[in-house]
């Protein structure tokens, strides 16, 4: 139960106007195949094929696409964002983003997330950035995979730039509670 609240607040988050037209009871649709194939290419098909897939309905509640057998929890892309963004995130991945979404502290949990579709990103300075403006550095990034709540001396190995080079490993929200490692794979 913890874990679906969790993803579910996850999901609210991380997309914050995912308009589908769902309903929480019924049975997957055409266009539930279609999410639930944007959903899964975020990660390796390893690992998504056994994932839990949500997303949010027009009303901005979560719904469970896909029940999985895994640790692994993924959604759709947010076609209201520019670029591509659907990822997937592991149990630990789920705390953190709930700690993120609530402004508490962050779980002492490393977390693990993928985005092999990109993302359209927010400011890399200011965890609750709603949208751009001169002094928040906004960025997108490519394919890329994500390492959360790690000890803050993890990140001290790695550049922090507020307009950091997306093509090698950076840190973003430096310095706050919720830094965490953007790592390109492509």
């Amino acid at each position: 139960m913890y874990r679906k609240t969790v993803s579910m607040m996850v999901g609210l988050a991380l997309s914050a106007a995912m308009p589908a037209a769902l309903a929480a009871d019924k049975p997957a649709a055409s266009g539930d195949a279609a999410l639930i194939a944007s959903a899964m290419a975020a990660a390796p098909a390893a690992v998504a094929r056994k994932a839990t897939i949500i997303n949010m309905t027009a009303d901005g509640k979560m719904v469970v696409l896909r029940e999985g057998t895994s640790i692994w929890t993924c959604m759709p892309d947010n076609p209201a964002t520019p670029g591509p963004d659907p990822m997937c995130w592991d149990r630990n991945a789920d705390g953190w983003v709930h700690a993120w979404m609530n402004h508490t502290e962050p779980p002492a949990k490393v977390g693990f997330m993928y985005m092999l579709e990109g993302g359209t990103d927010a400011s890399n300075t200011d965890p609750f950035a709603a949208k751009p403006t001169k002094d928040n550095h906004w960025i997108k990034t490519g394919p890329h995979v994500m390492i959360v709540g790690a000890d803050a001396s993890f990140y001290d190995q790695y550049p922090k730039d507020a307009d950091p080079d997306t093509s090698v490993p950076y840190v973003m929200f430096a310095g706050t509670p919720y830094q965490h490692l953007m790592a390109p794979v492509k």
